[in-house]
This record gives structure tokens, sequence and C-alpha cells, in this order.
């Protein structure tokens, strides 16, 4: 048999008080009021003792409020490479008295209306809708009902929604100057996607941005990207691929990959090629997935901020939560999380600048 539950009345009766100056003192009210520091400390030493918790669903129904957040996902809570997004997301609630709901759809857009509606039943306070990989979506019926936010996803069709998404353009522009710092000024390839805004895979997002950062800082620097590869799937076989068939024609002497996986069959092609990484070709990527630092020699990329994306899925949320949401051409806020370079072993200087030197 369960130990039966502190409440109140039991705080109330070990610091002889009455049930109501109990509850004023123990909901932070007892100053306000005028209950002496003597009596406000016996109340919080027997609340203490006792191990009282207050009753959840007695102070929603008091204050209208459960306590809760909904986070529905496509595959995130099954991933090692996003799970930090969860991680971020419980802490950040946690830090706030919030339990976190979970749910994962495996992008079945029926079961992640049901999710969303089972969410909203059990009157969670705000919802935080996210996506495995940044990409566009179709909001799913009736998911303004509650405060949400979209966590890496971005609406098809104007939405007062706010989003929190990772700095890509940003981290384009980094990855460029990453090459452009070492001294790389010619050879510098892209496999994955480019050259072009138009080549790259079918509704990829972070294609896009990053190949608009990568553009932007070589182009500030007077630097011209000399060809790429698109990659139909940021894959290891895919990236072999590439690399292979433009190692048939050309000596790269940096490269810049559009993911780690990517990178991680660039680095077989090069081997296969008699290249060394960096002595011959200097490599950066993106995502620091934990292949990055297995890679010998270790990936030079620029690294998801998948716990900061969470916790800032959950600020943003609080601030959506106290907002007045009745003004119907608000439009949502996008929030960029930076995307910090993670320097490792796999970009060398140019043997143009150190002739130079």
């Amino acid at each position: 048999m369960s130990p039966r539950r502190v409440t109140l009345a039991d705080v109330a009766k070990a610091a002889g008080v009455s049930r109501t100056t109990a509850s004023l003192v123990l909901s932070g009210r007892g100053r306000e009021l005028r209950i002496s520091h003597d009596v406000e400390q016996r109340v919080l030493k027997a609340a203490e003792e006792l191990q009282y918790r207050p009753n959840i669903v007695s102070v929603g129904l008091r204050t209208g409020t459960s306590r809760t957040i909904g986070f529905v996902s496509d595959t995130v809570a099954t991933s090692r490479l996003a799970g930090d997004m969860i991680k971020g997301a419980l802490e950040a609630a946690r830090d706030r008295g919030f339990m976190l709901f979970i749910g994962e759809t495996e992008g079945d857009a029926a079961l992640e209306g049901l999710l969303l509606q089972a969410m909203q039943d059990r009157q969670v306070d705000g919802l935080i809708l996210a996506s495995m990989f940044t990409r566009t979506i179709k909001l799913p019926k009736g998911i303004t009902a509650a405060p949400t936010v979209l966590l890496n996803a971005l609406s098809k069709q104007p939405t007062p929604l706010p989003a929190v998404l990772p700095d890509e353009v940003e981290a384009g522009r980094s990855a460029a100057r990453v090459l452009l710092d070492a001294g790389h000024r010619d050879g510098i390839y892209l496999i994955g996607a480019g050259p072009s805004l138009r080549d790259v895979p079918s509704g990829s997002v972070a294609a896009v941005e990053r190949l608009v950062g990568i553009r932007e800082a070589l182009g500030e620097a007077g630097v011209k990207v000399a060809g790429a590869r698109v990659c139909p799937d940021w894959q290891p076989e895919y990236g072999l691929a590439a690399a292979q068939d433009l190692l048939r024609t050309t000596r790269p002497r940096a490269l810049i990959c559009f993911n780690d996986r990517i990178a991680m069959g660039v680095y077989q092609a090069l081997d296969d090629f008699g290249l060394k990484v960096p002595a011959d070709v200097s490599v950066v990527s993106f995502d620091d997935h934990p292949i990055a630092s297995w890679m010998r020699p270790k990936l030079t990329t620029v690294a998801l901020p998948h716990y900061e994306l969470g916790r800032k899925a959950v600020d943003v949320l609080f601030t959506e939560i106290d907002r007045d949401r009745s003004d119907p051409d608000r439009v949502g806020e996008v929030h960029r999380v930076p995307m910090p370079v993670r320097s490792r072993d796999s970009v060398a200087p140019s043997a143009t600048a150190e002739s130079l030197d």
C-alpha cells in the first residue's frame, strides 16, 4: 500500500496555523498579507520536514494552468543527433517547474494530429512542434488553439507562430571564413549542393541557407567557388560518389561539405586517390555529428546547437504564453540560434599562403 500523500492540512497542523495561513505562505503571499516572519518560517519548516508537494491538479484548477508543455516531433526523440533538443527543452521547462510531455510522429501526419489533439485535451499550457531537420511544413489544423512555437521548422503559409531555427546562413559564412582565414583563395569546391542556389536537394532549407552564407563570405573576400557536386541525399555513399567524380578531373585545395556524413564519404574518396587531409586537401563541414570527432584527422565542422535550440524554444514559448495573441495580423518572429565552429584537424594553411609568408 502506497504511503498517504502529505496534505496542506498536515502542514498547517504541524506548524500550528490555519490551513488558509499555510496556503498563503506556500503560495508566496505571506509578506503581502502581513503574516509574521516567525509564522512564515514555521510553515516553511513544516513543509520541508514533511516533504510536502502541492497537488498540481488543484493548483491547475485554481490558476487555470497545468504546468505542462507538449513537445511533438517527427523523429527528434529517437535521434542521437538531435536528441539534445529534448534535453535542452526538458531542462528549461524544469527550471520553471513545468513538465514536458513528449510525442513522436515518425512523419505520420495523421498521428501528428492525434498527438497534438491529445496534448490540448490534457490542457497543456503550450506546445512545441519540432522537426529533426530544418524544413518547411504545412501547419496542422487547430495548431494555434494553444500558444505554440515551431522548432527547426518554418510554416509554408503566413502564421502568427514564432519559430526557432539554427542560424544556417551565418554558419555558411563561418565555414567559408575557416578556409579564408587559413589563406585559401582558389581551388575551393562544394560537396552536397551548389554552386548556384538552384543546385540543392529538394526541400532542403539548410542547403539553401548554408549555400547563401558560403557564397556571401567568399564573395566579400573576392573569392569564387571553383565548382560543386550536388548530393541527392546527404549520406556517406553520396559524398563518396560526388568526391570521386570531382577527383577524376581535378585536384581541389579545399572542400566544403554540407554535412559530416558527406564528409565521411569524402575522406574515403580522398584516400582512394592518395590524397591526405589536410596536407593535400583541407575539409570543413557542418553539424558536429559524433562521427566528426571519430574521423582521422578529426573534422572541423560548424555545429548544430541542438541543446540551445531546445532551451530557446521553451524561452520563446513562455513569452508566447504571456503575450496578447488577439492581433489577427501578427506574424511570428523567427529566432536564430548561433552555430559555433568546432575547430579540429582537417584544415591546414594553403600552400599559397605559406609561400607568401
